[in-house]
């Protein structure tokens, strides 16, 4: 089966909301030959050392073990490249550039191989091969593969990263790019594409990692094409509406200074009066700064990040609920449970008892369905 026939036959598994259909024997090896040879650096877009990089037969090779999980979420800082438009690389999993992380650029992201767990804002899934999503600017987003301890996925990920200054700018010299405008607006809650849409973006998104230049750029806005137009009933919106869009530079230094302090210290003592001094700002104009920048207040961010921690590590580690409140950031057991509770509906225990099919959807977690924290 060639790697786009495998992506198009996980497409439609998706589709068919079968997550007990399992994949064609290979599913794991087939797509490593989709990657075929890159000159594309994981983190800086260029070659570390000019030479070709190929993937292993088996796409998965023994590496050290280490903590990738267990980690608060991060701000990741993506470089402008003087001579790219777009940031466009592959990488492995586990590598240094996973993780739980945001940052402001947009990002297009196929999964090539495994399957596993996808997280975006407060919405916590699975993925398959042929996973297509676009992530908006600064929503935490993360995909844990289920993989054996000290098992890599080479190239299991093809991505697209690109700046919200620069696509606007490129609207000014090219007004066809205005239809882009809504989907881009949608992607601030995650989108992730199914069907036909799916299967034609990750063609794109491989034929954009294997092109450079203008030909490079033509896939891409092919891309941003083929999102736009893609009917209802191939997308889906994921995250609940919890992340705004700054509406002004002060909103903009609010909502970095928060939001990088905030993924600094999840796991620690976390004070608005702190956050407003790295802003720059008195305390209630970084609160009115920030809720413009992010969509939320800063207690109510704080407390989705960590809630949102709390759940990826009750599915994906063995650690006791206690120890999952204390990385979390929660160091009273009540009012972990209390605060749990009331974000997800149900007791820490009682949700990592559940079936993935029977979790609270991410709808019961929409903004302004809740009483305001305190």
């Amino acid at each position: 089966m060639s790697p786009l026939s495998l992506i198009r036959f996980c497409v439609r598994v998706g589709a068919a909301g079968d997550e007990s259909v399992a994949a064609p024997h290979g599913t794991a090896t087939v797509l490593s030959s989709a990657a075929k040879e890159t000159k594309i650096s994981y983190r800086s877009g260029q070659s570390s050392d000019g030479a070709s990089r190929t993937t292993d037969v088996e796409s998965m090779r023994s590496v050290p073990s280490g903590p990738i999980l267990g980690q608060p979420v991060r701000r990741e800082y993506i470089p402008h490249h003087p001579q790219a438009s777009a940031r466009v690389l592959t990488h492995d999993f586990p590598s240094e550039i996973c993780g739980w992380g945001f940052h402001p650029e947009y990002e297009i992201h196929l999964i090539t191989k495994t399957r596993g767990s996808f997280i975006a804002g407060d919405h916590i899934g699975t993925f398959a091969p042929g996973h297509v999503s676009l992530i908006g600017p600064n929503l935490p987003h993360d995909w844990v593969s289920d993989l054996a301890e000290g098992q890599v996925a080479v190239d299991r990920d093809a991505v697209i990263q690109f700046s919200d200054e620069w696509i606007h700018a490129a609207m000014e010299h090219l007004p066809e790019l205005a239809e882009v405008t809504e989907v881009l607006q949608r992607s601030t809650r995650g989108i992730v594409f199914s069907g036909a849409t799916a299967w034609r973006a990750a063609e794109t998104i491989l034929a954009c990692v294997h092109s450079q230049g203008v030909e490079q750029l033509g896939h891409l806005f092919k891309l941003l094409a083929l999102f736009a137009h893609a009917p209802p009933e191939e997308y889906d919106l994921v995250a609940s509406e919890w992340m705004g869009r700054p509406t002004d530079a002060a909103s903009r230094d609010a909502g970095e200074a928060g939001l990088s302090y905030i993924s600094d210290n999840l796991t620690g003592d976390i004070r608005l009066s702190t956050a407003a001094r790295l802003a720059y700002m008195s305390e209630p104009t970084f609160s009115k700064y920030f809720k413009s920048a992010t969509g939320m207040t800063f207690s109510s961010m704080v407390k989705k990040l960590r809630i949102a921690y709390s759940r990826r590590l009750l599915d994906t580690t063995d650690h006791s609920v206690a120890q999952v409140a204390e990385m979390s950031g929660y160091h009273n057991m009540a009012n972990f449970n209390r605060q749990f509770l009331a974000e997800v509906g149900t007791t820490p225990s009682a949700y990592r008892r559940l079936e993935s099919d029977q979790k609270p959807p991410p709808e019961v977690f929409s903004l302004g369905r809740r009483a305001p924290s305190h």
